[in-house]
């Protein structure tokens, strides 16, 4: 029988008054009792099959990572703007929360200011996610932690109706997983708004992008052992992601240009539909192959393909952007193509393919099939930017829809 484990807080008559006002920013959440937060912690270390930890509105201070090692169990609380857990003074850990357990769901509450990722679940299955805000309230900053919301390793997993704000890496991001649907959430001033990345089987759809750097990133990355592929990405507002890249050097998505709408990253079997995309000042639509990031094959996995094969972009509706590329090489190209005043295309590809690919006996070439834009540009990475192309017939061409996912929920 499942258990439910209410934890309750002291509060009083002027904090619930105060927590009735309205507000013409977000919600000003009263603090909570201070010795919630080792109850909390308690209540996950001898959390058992079946129990609901049920966290009263307020919010609660922690200076230490939170964590869950148990099968089954549901963490709940009172809604996103009521239940905040802050881990501004965090002196522990590095996550605000980490998940380690199947048939796992953490609903309506926000985490905010961890000095690392904000709710990471790792090698789990049966994961829900929903009503959830991940945020760091000192704005987009290096110093922020790297994801938002984070499942990595995992099967089956759904994220709904969520926020994320401030990840100096990706606000929702979905790594080396399989089966995954990221619907209805709001991603915005991160430096990859929703990032999908060595997955497979997933649909990314009713979602809004705006104010990142890169809107919908959907990578391979050479590393890692499993490569993604049949990704759809449709019904999608990706708006005006122009803000400066603060991603910290090294790290992959500190080579996303600013002002990325959707960016394909040598991954394969990719359809992009439905959605609107616009004003974003690179350009809306980014198909590309690993070396533009300068990446060397040395430490690629043994099964790592560079190229992104069997792209298909179609019907969806593409204004503005392309005006203001970021980084010397692409302001360049802009200016030589297209003159001062002129912008970008629909779609930027950067030309890396692979020339022996065979399919059937016969050698193909990428299949990138592109209908409903304004154009494309090969910029022609391969020979240094030197002969790049406006040519459109090349993608002219069509490719089976890839299939709904389906998690079997029910």
């Amino acid at each position: 029988m499942q258990r439910s484990i209410t934890l309750a807080v002291v509060a009083t008559l002027s904090v619930l008054a105060a927590g009735c006002q309205k507000q013409a920013q977000a919600p000003q959440v009263a603090a909570a009792d201070g010795a919630f937060a080792a109850t909390l912690q308690e209540r996950l270390l001898d959390a058992k099959p079946g129990d609901v930890i049920e966290i009263p509105a307020g919010k609660h201070q922690f200076e230490r990572s939170l964590s869950l090692r148990a099968d089954g169990v549901t963490i709940r609380g009172a809604g996103m703007d009521k239940t905040v857990l802050s881990f501004k003074g965090q002196k522990a850990g590095a996550e605000g929360l980490l998940v380690n357990g199947d048939n796992f769901t953490i609903e309506n509450l926000t985490i905010e200011d961890s000095k690392g990722d904000g709710l990471k679940i790792s090698e789990s299955e049966h994961i829900t996610i929903r009503g959830i805000k991940v945020q760091w309230t000192g704005g987009p900053s290096t110093k922020n932690g790297a994801y938002g919301i984070y499942p990595v390793l995992t099967k089956n997993v759904l994220i709904e109706n969520t926020i994320s704000i401030g990840a100096s890496d990706a606000g929702i991001y979905v790594g080396q997983s399989d089966g995954v649907i990221v619907r209805n959430s709001r991603a915005e001033q991160n430096v990859a708004g929703i990032e999908v990345e060595n997955t497979r089987n997933a649909d990314v759809y009713d979602n809004v992008a705006t104010g990142n750097t890169g809107g919908i990133l959907v990578f391979n990355m050479p590393g890692l052992s499993q490569q993604g592929a049949n990704i759809r990405v449709f019904n999608n507002k990706v708006i005006a992601n122009n803000h400066a890249n603060f991603g910290a050097k090294g790290t992959p998505v500190a080579s996303v240009p600013a002002g990325s709408g959707i960016v394909i990253n040598s991954n394969d079997d990719i359809e992009i539909f439905d959605n609107e995309v616009r004003d974003n000042a690179t350009t809306n639509i980014i198909i590309s192959s690993v070396y533009s990031t300068g990446y060397k094959d040395s430490s690629a996995s043994p099964n790592f393909d560079p190229y992104p094969e069997r792209i298909y972009v179609h019907n969806n509706t593409l204004s503005g952007g392309g005006d203001s590329p970021d980084g010397f090489d692409l302001k360049a190209l802009k200016v030589a193509m297209y003159g001062l005043t002129g912008n970008f295309p629909d779609v930027l590809w950067d030309g890396y393919f692979n020339k022996e690919r065979m399919v059937d006996g016969a050698k193909v070439g990428p299949q990138i099939c592109l209908r409903n834009i304004s154009g494309v540009i090969n910029a022609d990475g391969p020979g240094g930017y030197k002969n790049p192309s406006k040519d459109a017939k090349p993608f002219d061409c069509e490719l089976p829809r890839l299939p709904a996912i389906d998690l079997k929920r029910g």
